[in-house]
Order: C-alpha cells, then structure tokens, then sequence
C-alpha cells in the first residue's frame, strides 16, 4: 500500500483568503510537499476543484507530476452522469488511475436507488479507472455496501474515511466491517473525542496520525486480506489558532509529524 499526501492534509492553506503573508496552497505547492516529505502519491480533492482548472493548468500539472514522479488520484463530489464523465476525463489526462466520490453536494442528496442507477449508467466511463465512494455523513456504512453490491463491478469500491462515519452515528469497527472488502483507497484521519467541561457532549477534533484514537497498524492489518486497498491519503482536522498564518503553520507541523509516524509503518507493508 502506497502512502501521500491529499489536498486535505492541507485544508486550511488550500482554502487560504489570498492573504499576503499566507498565499492559497495550489497544486504545484501539494507537489512540493509531497517532494519535501519523500512521498510520490497526492490525491487532490474537491477543496481544489480540478473541473474549475483550463486546460492549460491541466496540462502542466500532469507535466509537473510526471517530472517529480509522483501518482495522482482525483477527488470530486456530486455524483451525477456528467460530473462522473468529467473527472473520468480529467483523471485519464493527469494519468489518475482513481477517482474518489462524495455522493452529495449542496442542494443534492440522492437516494441510494439513485446512485446505483448513476453508477451503472457511468460504468463504460470508467474503463481503465477504479471509482471510490467515500463513506460520508449521510448514508451508513450497510447502506454504502448494499449500493456497491448491487452496481456489482470491481471498478466501483470504497473510499474509507476513517473519521467521516461518525456523522452518522458509526464508529470505525462497523464502518470496517461492512466496508473493508470493498475498500480501494484509504483516508487516514485520527482524531480525539473529549467529553465538554458541562460533561453533557462530546466534541471530535483532529490529531496528528499516531496521537489520536485510531488504531492505524490494526486498520491497515484487517485491509490487508482483501487485497484491494492500494493507496493510503493522509488527511488532516486542524484545529485553528486564532491567526491564520499560525493555524498553516500548525498544519504543517501536524503533516510532517504525521508522515514521520506513518513512514516506518508502511515502509513495511508490501
């Protein structure tokens, strides 16, 4: 299993303001820091919107990729016929081999029957390409499997977010469960869960990789059997500072604290 870097390690300075002291961390920036970290996978996702990019930026970003050698996978939301075709193209054009999906947008939710229909119809787009579904807020893990399982191709798999299930209300072994023998990309994401000082709640906020709660040598041992799973994105909850600036360069830090905990492990792994 291969580890990157993802656009979402660095949420925070990808959607900075344009703020003189703290320019937006582009694509060109994510491919400096996969270099400076030694990793040569970068998934950019919908934070960095590629549909947005002419076909210049394109271009020189498959360009620039290839020159430092690093695989890239894309990342979408809005799961339709035509967002599917559109990164379908774009991924063949930056040489991706995966796209992931958020099923939903703003102002769109479909049903699961939707999406397996979506998916079947997209089928014929996805030649030569895997499609994974990230696990999200909305949809549980079981309900996830069932649309897997019933679009019944291989090209179509899981992106498990270690994390994200927890906004339906499922910790990771059942997310794991369910989900594990159809996973084909992994969002490695730990995080802490604190009860509130008024002891009524709890509140989830992101931690470096290794310093949370998640368990990452025994995930990547229950991925292992099924054999699928090859590319591993590191992504990060940043709690902010009050400034910007210091809230990037606590990201940072966070990033290379977390490559250094993750770099050993999967150095071992075949």
């Amino acid at each position: 299993m291969k580890l990157g870097l993802s656009s979402y390690t660095y949420g925070w300075a990808v959607s900075a303001p344009g703020l003189e002291s703290v320019p937006p961390l582009d694509e060109f920036g994510l491919l400096q820091r996969c270099r400076e970290h030694g990793l040569k996978l970068l998934q950019i996702g919908d934070n960095l919107p590629l549909h947005t990019f002419e076909g210049s930026r394109l271009g020189r970003l498959a360009d620039h990729a290839a020159d430092e050698g690093v695989q890239i996978e894309v990342g979408a939301r809005q799961l339709t016929p035509a967002r599917v075709a559109e990164y379908a193209a774009i991924a063949r054009r930056l040489g991706a081999k995966l796209v992931r999906f958020v099923i939903d947008d703003s102002g769109y939710s479909p049903t699961p029957e939707t999406v397996v229909k979506v998916l079947c119809e997209v089928l014929p787009e996805l030649d030569g390409l895997t499609l994974g579904l990230e696990n999200h807020d909305r949809f549980p893990a079981r309900t996830l499997r069932q649309i897997v399982e019933s679009v019944g191709c291989d090209r179509v798999g899981i992106c498990l977010d270690t994390a994200n299930s927890l906004g339906a209300g499922e910790g990771l072994e059942t997310v794991l469960r369910e989900l594990a023998p159809f996973t084909v990309n992994l969002h490695l994401k730990d995080f802490a869960i604190a009860r509130v000082p008024y002891l009524m709640g709890f509140t989830v906020e992101g931690r470096p990789a290794g310093e949370g709660i998640l368990d990452i040598p025994k995930l990547l041992a229950e991925l292992a059997p099924f054999r699928r799973c090859d590319t591993a994105l590191l992504e990060l909850w940043t709690p902010p500072e009050i400034q910007f600036s210091d809230t990037v360069a606590k990201e940072a830090a966070w990033a290379a604290r977390s490559v250094g905990y993750l770099r050993p492990m999967f150095d071992c792994l075949p």
